[in-house]
């Protein structure tokens, strides 16, 4: 008999999940509610899903609101209403209109005003399904009311927002968010009334005993709702069905691309090729998974019309008949992909494919699909109220400064430390944290329906435009609504566009096929990169823990970056297999450590779980579990799924089986405990597969290129490492790093030649307007011919000028940054700080004659730092005190177990916990010679010795070697003096 529910999804407003509400309706003998959360439709697919587990008839509606201002509820009588209402909240959400005072017409929806709204209007009138809320306490008005006289149009509405006073508080605190306001400054209106709560079933009844008619009423309009959705092992697929008219036709055409498409991959094809194509084509037409395939090859025909290029990944990557259409371009085959992995008989949900375009053209390719596919939106997810967020927020709630509410939120103050105040934020912060704080929208999921979008949810805009609903990915598959993940990210696009630059810069090559992987697969060279840990800015491999991986297990082909790819993954290096996976590869005699069933089911990996595809193996082959219970541990790792009583009944039988088939207690623990170490990191293998197909484009490229992919990697934001490391890089590669200068540098660096043109975009302080103006003009009117030129054809100031200058801009006038400076006080008139407007005619300039002035290199360096961020020469010229008694990263090797002193030039560094839990810190650095070495600051050393910023470091330290790659474990380290800079003033 309650109409009017709230759970947090009620955002900033409810105090407890729907899953609560539930427990608390059982809890007051309550049989059937109706879920209206406040202009909010999230949970109402939960709530119908897990009503049934309680005994409780679901029914859902929305709360519209504007503010904390209640309008009217909508209810939905079934499926239609529920249609109705997430259309009309998303018209006034999508376009920011405030709710009406009166509904308008829904043919299957019951509206409900609240008493005091109709008196406030003055209602007289109702339409059929319109509908009066009284609550309990507004009984005592209701007798001395006209409204009494509407019998047939009264119904309860006792609002339901909190559970108890600990939840009233709950409440104020978020409305407090909510509002940006102090906790004390709160206003009345912005909060709920601390009555509005559940009472039993019995005590709902005897309030409203003087007015029969009402609870009849009441329960006259839920008994005509009913809403249904099918969920777990009863849902369908609510993915677009079709993708052509018919299910005949769509198969036809699946089958059609295939026989286009198989030659080309299988020019000499065996009949295992033949095997797999029909297999999956037989089971892929079986569970209806025809369309799902023809859709992805949509989106990926059209990205290549446009020249845009794509990664497809995922466990569709497993699939022969992916790689036949074009989706992916990994062949299964030559791997060995696990095809129970990508499908099979037991999967409802189809497979995951992950296409990955360049950051630059996702975004077109999204407007695409919305433009291609009438029933589409963005996925959402919850960004949810963190420990660090509620201390901040609830800092500002009770007024606290920012320096007590900074010192709050690191989380390690003592509490003989905390004021009273301070207290009180932790302790209701408590409240609210993991609360559901706003609606976001997912990273990459779309979802392409066979019905309207509001069938299943309300949408809003989020700032990409595009509508998006208002569940996560768990509750759309528990409704069988399954996502194409469409991504976005920086290596294709340093693929692109190095390709533009060698055809501009080297218009005498032929045109590259960067698709011709056979042949980079093979190259001597490009996999002596790998082994060799040469990788700095291709794609997945150029991280520090990557490159020594690589190293130690002599990477130097396809399949051996398959797996390092997949190793180096939390899951495997946390359950110690990531050790013994190196050192099975490197030698030959430790395979024979591997249990003889497991090294026969996981031969290329010596009998180590690797992929996602061994846990399925293993659970099948060595467990003898089904392949659907295989895939329930597979969904377990990867966290998809609500409830753990599935995962624990398959372990329960995992074990069982292992004890049957007469293992030993200790190999059945270490073998299920390494599936659990997985946890939700391992790769697919023909994920990984995928990676490591863009991975060796790039090496490509890097191989051959340096300069001008090094160039594309600064171009598209970098990678792992800061700007400053792949300008190192760049000169290791043979290039000349040089200055911005205003005739031949853009926005973005410049490759003349071996020449790398930095862009005027690392100017930090130099405005987007000059940039553009000045390239404008050289465009249209050629280069500039001196300072007073530049000055003439441009409206700058003498603060954006003097930027220019000191960089070097016009060191082509072969004049000293000094004079130039002097040169454009006196000719901009620095007084008036700019000119402008444009001189309609250009003025004569007076010559003045300066004595010499000259600029020093050390002072340049200086105006580097301070304009770039960097000096260009670098910090080992810089330093000043003698580097004695040091080696450097050639010859670590010959000093193993011994310390010495190493000076570097810090690359990169980063915190990390040891297995106990204490803190720890990993170091890159290039020596003297520009070569790299790693090193690791222990917990006694992290904060004894810290890492102040760039720099050169004196690191003393004793030398490890482990499988061929050498590191040190530092003991001290300091930041070397470098020379001061000679204008500054003592």
């Amino acid at each position: 008999m309650y109409l009017n529910c709230h759970s947090y999804y009620s955002l900033r407003y409810g105090t407890f999940s729907e899953i609560e509400l539930l427990e608390l309706a059982k809890e007051n003998h309550i049989s059937s509610l109706v879920l209206t959360d406040i202009n909010n439709t999230s949970a109402c697919l939960n709530f119908i899903q897990q009503s049934k587990k309680y005994g409780i008839k679901p029914i859902v509606g929305i709360d519209f609101r504007n503010g904390a201002k209640q309008k009217f509820i909508g209810i939905a009588r079934n499926n239609k209403g529920f249609y109705e209402l997430n259309k009309l909240l998303s018209h006034h959400l999508e376009n920011k209109i405030e709710f009406p005072d009166m509904a308008p017409k829904l043919s299957n929806t019951f509206i409900v005003y609240p008493f005091e709204t109709v008196l406030e209007l003055e209602i007289t009138s109702f339409q059929e399904n319109e509908f009066i809320g009284i609550s309990v306490e507004e009984l005592k008005k209701l007798r001395f009311s006209k409204l009494k006289d509407f019998k047939d149009k009264l119904v309860i509405q006792q609002t339901v927002t909190l559970r108890n006073k600990r939840d009233f508080n709950a409440h104020r605190l978020l409305r407090a968010i909510d509002n940006n306001c102090l906790l004390s400054k709160l206003p009345k209106t912005e909060e709920c009334r601390p009555n509005e709560s559940m009472i039993s079933k019995e005590n709902l009844e005897i309030a409203f005993s003087d007015f029969p008619h009402i609870i009849e009423n009441t329960l006259h309009l839920m008994g005509q709702c009913g809403i249904d959705f099918s969920f777990g092992s009863e849902r369908q697929s609510q993915n677009l069905k079709l993708y052509t008219n018919t299910v005949e036709e769509d198969y036809n055409s699946l089958k059609k691309l295939c026989d286009a498409g198989f030659s080309k991959r299988y020019p000499n094809p065996t009949d295992k090729v033949f095997k797999r194509l029909n297999k999956e084509l037989k089971t892929i037409k079986e569970l209806n998974f025809v369309s799902f395939f023809l859709i992805n090859h949509d989106i990926v025909t059209y990205a290549k019309s446009q020249g845009y290029f794509h990664v497809g990944r995922g466990s569709g990557a497993n699939s022969i008949v992916a790689y036949i259409i074009g989706i992916t371009d990994v062949d299964p085959i030559e791997l060995d992909l696990y095809f129970e992995r990508f499908i099979n008989p037991f999967r409802a949900s189809p497979p995951d494919f992950d296409i990955d375009f360049s950051w630059k053209d996702r975004d077109d390719v999204t407007q695409y699909i919305f433009n291609r596919f009438e029933n589409t939106a963005l996925l959402a997810t919850y960004n949810t109220f963190k420990y660090r967020a509620v201390v901040r927020e609830l800092g500002k709630v009770f007024g606290l400064p920012k320096e007590e509410i900074d010192k709050l939120s690191k989380g390690n103050l003592p509490i003989n430390q905390i004021d009273e105040i301070g207290q009180l934020v932790l302790k209701y912060g408590k409240l609210i944290e993991g609360f559901p704080n706003y609606v976001s929208v997912h990273s990459a999921g779309i979802l392409i329906l066979d019905k309207p979008i509001h069938n299943y949810s309300a949408t809003f805009l989020p700032p990409k435009g595009y509508p998006t609903v208002q569940f996560d990915m768990i509750i759309a598959e528990d409704v069988g609504i399954f996502k194409f993940d469409i991504l976005g990210q920086r290596g294709l696009a340093k693929i692109k566009d190095t390709l533009q630059i060698i055809a501009k810069n080297r218009p005498e090559l032929p045109p590259i096929d960067i698709h011709d992987l056979p042949r980079f697969k093979n190259d001597k060279k490009i996999n002596n990169l790998l082994k060799s840990g040469g990788a700095i800015g291709a794609y997945y491999v150029e991280s520090p823990a990557m490159r020594g991986l690589m190293i130690k297990l002599q990477t130097q082909d396809y399949l051996g970056l398959v797996a390092a790819s997949s190793i180096i993954r939390p899951g495997v290096s946390g359950s110690g297999m990531k050790e013994e996976f190196i050192k099975r590869h490197r030698f030959p005699e430790f395979r024979k450590n591997a249990h003889p069933v497991l090294l026969e089911i996981m031969p290329d990996t010596y009998g180590v779980m690797v992929y996602q595809e061994d846990v399925l193996k293993v659970a099948h082959q060595f467990a003898g579990l089904t392949l659907g219970e295989a895939d329930v541990l597979r969904r377990g790792m990867s966290g998809k799924f609500r409830s753990r009583e599935e995962f624990l009944a398959v372990e329960q039988k995992f074990i069982s089986n292992c004890k049957n088939k007469g293992y030993s207690d200790k190999l059945i623990n270490e073998v299920w405990n390494q599936i659990k170490s997985f946890a939700g990191y391992a790769f697919a293998k023909g994920h990984s597969a995928s990676y490591a197909v863009e991975s060796y484009q790039s090496l490509f490229l890097k191989c051959y290129f340096p300069i001008e992919f090094m160039v594309a990697v600064l171009n598209n934001g970098g990678g792992f490492y800061s700007t400053e490391h792949y300008l190192h890089e760049a000169k290791m590669q043979g290039a000349t790093i040089k200055l911005p200068c205003i005739n031949y540098s853009d926005h973005a660096n410049r490759v003349m030649d071996k020449g790398i043109y930095l862009g005027f975009g690392y100017l930090k302080n130099l405005e987007k307007l000059v940039v553009q103006r000045l390239l404008t003009e050289r465009q249209l009117h050629g280069y500039y011919t001196s300072l007073e030129d530049f000055i003439d054809r441009i409206t700058i100031s003498i603060e954006q000028l003097s930027i220019l200058i000191r960089i070097g801009c016009f060191r082509f006038t072969e004049k000293s940054k000094t004079e130039l400076m002097w040169h454009a006080i006196f000719k901009l008139n620095a007084t008036k700080s700019s000119n402008k407007q444009p001189k309609l005619f250009k003025p004569k300039h007076k010559h003045f004659e300066l004595p010499v002035l000259e600029v020093s290199a050390l002072e340049s360096a200086y105006d580097e730092m301070e304009l770039l961020g960097f000096p260009l020469c670098g910090y080992f010229d810089l330093v000043d005190e003698p580097l004695e008694n040091d080696i450097t990263s050639d010859n670590m090797g010959n000093y193993v177990n011994k310390e010495v002193v190493i000076y570097g030039n810090l690359v990169n560094t980063r915190h990390n916990k040891t297995s106990q839990g204490k803190l720890m810190r990993l170091s890159t650095f290039v020596d003297k010679h520009g070569k790299y070495f790693d090193a690791v600051h222990f917990t006694e050393v992290v904060h004894k010795y810290a890492i102040h910023g760039l720099g050169v470091y004196k690191c003393l330290g004793v030398i490890t070697k482990k499988h061929g790659f050498c590191s040190m474990i530092i003991s001290k380290s300091r930041k070397v003096r470098i020379k001061p800079n000679p204008r500054a003033v003592d």
